[in-house]
């Protein structure tokens, strides 16, 4: 079974949040039951996450060896200007190695996106911008990290993409099943 499911904003990547204040997880979301997500989604970032029963399935489009494409959104504080995108398109030097290179541009904010809740905080002096980028690999907070390294901190991040398979209309929140 597949589950493309919009995981929302403050939501953890789990079923079960053992922590002193336990915090939502995708157990609030009827979610059907034995599915594993097949990668993970911080907390402060939203969107497409796929969830399966099937470990080999799971391991295919997680592990970086696999190399499938994983899409994003990124709302950033300043302007995308070509050195930016040129810089993510080449690979960064990360604290944990360098980066593959990415698929990058440009990208207006779309007009289909939800709101956030709780809202981006909105500064009247700095401009932000959207950029869409394509990672084959899946480092801890990597889009952020890249985005900070070309001096674009990431305001919101939206995964619209995964292993072949789009977010499409879903809203937060809500699930489709793929396949059995």
């Amino acid at each position: 079974m597949l589950i493309a499911f919009n995981k929302p904003y403050g939501v953890l990547c789990q079923f079960v949040d053992r922590s002193e204040n336990p915090r939502p997880t995708l157990a609030g979301f009827g979610l059907p039951p034995r599915v594993y997500p097949a990668g993970r989604l911080d907390m402060d970032s939203e969107g497409l996450l796929l969830l399966t029963d099937d470990g080999r399935l799971a391991h295919r489009i997680a592990h970086p060896r696999h190399n499938q494409p994983k899409t994003y959104l990124a709302q950033v504080e300043g302007v995308v200007d070509e050195n930016a995108l040129q810089q993510l398109r080449e690979g960064l030097l990360l604290n944990d190695g360098k980066t593959r290179p990415a698929q990058a541009r440009a990208a207006d904010e779309p007009d289909w996106l939800w709101p956030r809740d709780p809202p981006v905080r909105y500064r009247k002096t700095v401009p932000d911008s959207w950029l869409e980028l394509t990672l084959r690999e899946g480092r801890n907070r990597q889009v952020r990290r890249m985005t900070a390294a070309v001096g674009l901190p990431t305001l919101r991040l939206v995964r619209i993409a995964a292993a072949g398979y789009r977010l499409g209309r879903l809203q937060p929140g809500e699930w489709l099943r793929i396949r059995e």
